[in-house]
Parts: structure tokens; sequence; C-alpha cells
């Protein structure tokens, strides 16, 4: 493929986290464990939801849901970064970057906007609770989960071809140990004001709706849990919010944090490390965020495994 009007370009090259030898074997086994667990932790709660008649409604449903989507997010990074160091040649084909660049984008988004859905979920559950049943129906939780999916494939589909109008240069090095499309677009050698605005809109059109639709949806959850008069009645009311709340405040403060490092002057190392926070280290831990508050899903754990879960 022409990546260039005089020069052909096959390969990317992807710096990395670190470029000392030394660093690579802890780098690889950490990165190793990280994956393994985020694999093995969002597979049992997929598995427990699915198994466990108890757990099949809507939202226990769009959780098994973001633990799918959060192993094929974790998927599109790590095992090439994995492959990279084992093999000590730390390279991405042209179309195989543009291919990581549009699942991550995917999957990506997708996570964000089954936030919001979860966060409409609880909104419909604490403040119409007797309509509960009714509203979040079979069809419509399904209609959501597949709104989110397509609009994430549309915009992912829109931001990849966008690159493939660049331009680049023949050696082209990437400071990250993936395709990140900022990155990406930064390392063109063509206009990038086109790219660069749709990326914006991207990022203000399907990172910022999700946003604003999960705290209004807070909001209202707080005014209702206010107007209830038992403290008991308060506390249960907010359990049932805790757990997405958690992942809601770790998912954004991380993508908040690698925006923030980006922006600051010479910074591509900094982003790097910043990003392990959201394509890693969030899809790890909403297993173990959702599985230790949650009696149910405690329950239908250890049914599964045969170990009891703290």
């Amino acid at each position: 493929m022409e990546a260039d009007n005089d020069t052909g370009i096959s390969e990317f090259l992807l710096l990395g986290l670190s470029d000392e030898p030394e660093l690579q074997n802890i780098i690889f086994g950490l990165f190793l464990c990280m994956y393994l667990i985020t694999v093995l932790g969002n597979l049992l709660i997929i598995l427990a939801v699915s198994s466990d008649s108890h757990l099949h409604t809507p939202m226990y449903f769009f959780l098994a849901s973001l633990s799918f989507v959060d192993i094929c997010f974790t998927s599109t990074t790590i095992p090439k970064m994995l492959w990279n160091i084992q093999t000590q040649r730390p390279v991405i084909t042209y179309a195989g970057c543009l291919t990581q660049m549009y699942f991550f984008i995917l999957f990506g988004a997708w996570d964000d906007f089954l936030l919001a859905v979860m966060a409409y979920d609880r909104f419909v559950a604490i403040c119409h609770p007797l309509q509960y049943m009714v509203i979040m129906n079979p069809r419509l939780c399904g209609l959501l989960v597949l709104v989110s999916w397509v609009i994430s494939v549309l915009n992912s589909l829109l931001q990849s071809l966008m690159v493939l109008r660049l331009s680049f240069r023949t050696k082209v090095e990437i400071p990250h140990f993936f395709c990140e499309l900022n990155q990406v677009v930064g390392q063109a050698c063509s206009d990038i004001f086109l790219n660069d605005m749709v990326m914006n809109f991207g990022i203000m059109l399907l990172g910022g709706s999700p946003l604003a639709g999960i705290l209004y949806s807070y909001s209202k959850i707080v005014s209702s849990i206010r107007r209830i008069s038992s403290a008991q009645g308060k506390y249960k009311a907010f359990s049932t919010c805790a757990s997405h709340l958690s992942v809601v405040s770790l998912f954004f403060c991380t993508i908040l944090g690698v925006y923030l490092s980006s922006a600051a002057p010479q910074s591509s190392h900094s982003s790097a490390v910043a990003s392990v926070m959201y394509t890693v280290v969030t899809p790890m831990l909403n297993p173990f965020i959702y599985s230790l508050s949650n009696r149910d899903i405690k329950r239908a754990l250890k049914r599964i495994t045969g170990v009891p879960v703290m």
C-alpha cells in the first residue's frame, strides 16, 4: 500500500514503554500477568452471569457485556506488545497498525457507551423501581447494547479511514506500545488539520455524550436517594450504584490523566505510561470491583469455582 507519494511504508516501529533492555523481561512478566488476570476475571463474570438464573437481569446482562468488551479491548494491544518484547522486534505492519487502531477505538467507545447504559439502568432501578422490569425489558436492553455497538463501529471506521488519506515517511517511530490514533496521526508528513477536527469531534461526541448521560443519571439518583427517609434505605439504594460509580470514576479519571499528560510538552513517554491505566489496569480491576462488593456475583463464582470469594 502506498503511504507516501514517493515511498511505500510497510512497518511502524513501536518504541514501547522503555528502551532499556534490562527492563524488558520485567515489563513482559508484569503485562502478561495483568493480561491473564484481566481475561480470567472477566470470563468468570461472564460465566457467573450466564450460568446463574438469578443473575439474568438487565444489570447483570450489561455487566457481562462490559466484561466481554473489556477482554476485547485489552486483547487489541497487549498480545502484540508481548509478542514484540518476546521476539525483540518492536514493529507492526501498516495494515496491522490500522487494524489495531480500528478495534481499539471500537472497543474503547463501546466500553464508554456501556458505562452510560449501566448508569441509565441504575437510574431506572432507583428512581422508577415499580416500572423497572417494564422499562428495562429484554428488547430494550438488547437494543441499547446494539445501538452502542453500531455507533462505535461507525466512529471507528470513520477515524480509521481518515488515517488512510495521510502520507508517512519511510521510517515511522511511534512513541507508544500500540498504535494510538493521536500518536499515529502526529507522525504523518501531510496536513492533519481535517484529521484533528474529526478526531476531536469524535472525542467530544462519543466521550462527552456518555459522560453527560452518566452525570445526569446520577444527579437524579442522588436526588431520589436524598428523599428516602431511613438511613438503611439510603445505604441499600446507594450500594447498588457503588460498583458502577467506582468503575466510571476509574475509567474517566485515567483517560483524563492520559489527555492531560499528552498535552504537556515532551510527554510522549508519560502519555504511554498513563495509557496503561485505562487500557490494562481498569479492565483488570473491573471484575474485582463488581465481584467483591456483590453478594450475588460472589455466590455464583463460588458455585463455579468452588472457592469462596472474599
